[in-house]
């Protein structure tokens, strides 16, 4: 069922202009700046420092990096990370 999934749900989003972000579980980030990350649609904390923090997501990690993270607000599928923010990379399982 979920192979069939991942087949269809790249076509609903072209054809019916459905939002990628919900039909593919893939995660919504939005960055304010250097100041605020907002995470969304992530499926857990891996790892949390003052330096670092990464999230599992649907098609591996995402992994934040910089300085002075403080982490504002938490909840099952989204997080308001705030510090210094110096990169953002995607790392694929």
């Amino acid at each position: 069922m979920r192979k069939w999934q991942q087949q269809i749900a790249p076509w609903l989003t072209k054809y019916f202009s459905l939002p990628s972000d919900a039909m593919m579980e893939l995660p919504r980030i939005t960055i304010i700046g250097e100041l605020h990350v907002y995470i969304e649609n992530h499926q857990g904390l891996a790892v949390y420092s003052e330096n670092e923090l990464t999230l599992k997501t649907n098609k591996g990690y995402v992994q934040i990096t910089g300085s002075s993270f403080v982490l504002k607000m938490m909840l099952p599928e989204e997080i308001l990370l705030e510090g210094t923010i110096k990169e953002v990379t995607f790392i694929a399982e």
